[in-house]
C-alpha cells in the first residue's frame, strides 16, 4: 500500500464521489478507482459501498479510513519537521577543515559566523582529509571544507573555489629569476613537500611525477613550516594562492607563477548524501564566500543557491 492509496481512499470518504474525489487529486477518475481496488485487494476487504449513493464507506472500511488520515497526519508533520530543520538557522554546526586550507578560512570564518549568525553554534575540527571523510561517513561531523574531486559515492561535493599553485623559491635558486616557471622545469630534488597524508602532497606529485629527496630529509606539517624551511635551506616548495596573504612582504618577493595553465585545486564543501540542512549550509557557504577573493568563487554559487 503507498501513501498516494492513502489520499484516495480519504479524498473519496471526504467527496462521496469518485469523478469528485479524483479531480480534487489531480488524476482521472480510472487511475483513482483502479489504486484503490489495488489497495482493497491487499487487505482483501472491501472499503466502499459502490452502490450507495452517494458512496460511502463500509463498516471496515471507515476503520481503514481512519487510520489513514493518522497517517497522512503524520506523513505531514514529518514533512514539516523536515522543512523546519531544512530551513534552520541556529543550532551546532560540525565543520572539519583540511590544514593546507584552516588558516585562511577558519579565523576569519568564526568572525564572520558569530557576528552575523549568533545563534550557530560552529564546532570546529582541523584533520587531514581520510580523517574527516570518514568522520563524515559515520556523521560525527556536518560537513568538511577538502579539496576534491573524492570520487566517494556515499559523499556530495559542492565546489565552491578554485585556487592556484604557487612556487616558493629561495632566491639561491636558479629558477628565482625567472618570471614563469614551466612544470617539466622542476627539479623534484629540491621540491620540499608536506607528510604523507596530506591531500595537497597528492597534488603537487601528481604534476611533478617524482619523490623528492629533500622531503625525504623532513616532511612538513604545514605549509607555513615549508616557506620556513625553504628561507633556511634553499630549495622550493608549492603553494596555495590564498597562502601569499599570509606571507610578508620579503617572502612575497619569492612567489613565483606557474606558466598558464596554473594548476589549480578545486575547494568545496562536501556533506552525506542524505544530509538536509540546506539552510545550513548556504549560510556556511556565504561565509566562506564573502572571506575568498570574488574571482576564485565558483560561478554557479554567484547566482544560484545551494538545492539539497
Amino acid at each position: 500500500m503507498t501513501l498516494q492509496q492513502m489520499e484516495y481512499i480519504v479524498a473519496v470518504d471526504k467527496y462521496r464521489h469518485f469523478v469528485r474525489a479524483a479531480e480534487a487529486c489531480g488524476v482521472t477518475q480510472s487511475t483513482l478507482s483502479s489504486m484503490i481496488q489495488k489497495l482493497e485487494t491487499e487487505l482483501d476487504m472491501q472499503i466502499f459501498d459502490r452502490n450507495s449513493h452517494p458512496v460511502r464507506p463500509t463498516a471496515q472500511g471507515e476503520n481503514v479510513i481512519r487510520q489513514a488520515q493518522v497517517i497522512l497526519y503524520n506523513v505531514a508533520q514529518m514533512k514539516e519537521m523536515v522543512l523546519s530543520e531544512r530551513m534552520q538557522e541556529s543550532g551546532e554546526l560540525h565543520l572539519g577543515v583540511i590544514p593546507t586550507i584552516a588558516p585562511y578560512i577558519i579565523p576569519k570564518l568564526i568572525r564572520h559566523m558569530h557576528s552575523h549568525y549568533p545563534h550557530v553554534q560552529l564546532r570546529l575540527l582541523e584533520a587531514r582529509t581520510a580523517v574527516l571523510v570518514e568522520k563524515l561517513e559515520r556523521a560525527e561531523i556536518d560537513v568538511a571544507l577538502l579539496s576534491t574531486p573524492l570520487d566517494n559515492p556515499k559523499l556530495l561535493e559542492i565546489p565552491i573555489y578554485y585556487e592556484k599553485f604557487k612556487l616558493y623559491i629561495s632566491p639561491e635558486e636558479k629558477l628565482f629569476t625567472q618570471q614563469e616557471i614551466d612544470e617539466a622545469d622542476l627539479v623534484t630534488d629540491k621540491l620540499w613537500i608536506l607528510a604523507e597524508g596530506h591531500c595537497l602532497r597528492n597534488q603537487v606529485l601528481n604534476f611533478c611525477h617524482r619523490k623528492s629527496r629533500y622531503s625525504s630529509i623532513y616532511e612538513a606539517g604545514s605549509i607555513d613550516t615549508l616557506v620556513k624551511i625553504v628561507d633556511e635551506n634553499g630549495g622550493y616548495t608549492i603553494i596555495p594562492e590564498l597562502h601569499t596573504a599570509l606571507l610578508s612582504p620579503q617572502q612575497q618577493e619569492r612567489v613565483h607563477h606557474f606558466r598558464q595553465p596554473e594548476p589549480v585545486r578545486e575547494v568545496s564543501l562536501v556533506v552525506r548524501n542524505d544530509y538536509i540542512r540546506e539552510r545550513m549550509l548556504n549560510l556556511l557557504s556565504d561565509s566562506i564566500r564573502s572571506i575568498i577573493p570574488d574571482d576564485l568563487i565558483n560561478s554557479r554559487l554567484k547566482k544560484f543557491a545551494i538545492k539539497l
